[in-house]
């Protein structure tokens, strides 16, 4: 379950990267940046 927590979170980054350096200004694009950083941090979490 762990990796497919990162495996997501890893996604939502780069989705994320992508969508800033196309100039996207749309708030979705911060949304899966929260979405990802939440992912990492319930991975961690549930590690320790």
């Amino acid at each position: 379950m762990r990796s497919i927590l990162y495996l997501f979170a890893v996604i939502l980054i780069i989705g994320w990267l992508i969508g800033v350096f196309a100039y996207s200004v749309s708030g979705i694009i911060h949304v899966l940046l929260v979405l990802a950083i939440i992912s990492l941090l319930l991975g961690l979490i549930r590690r320790s």
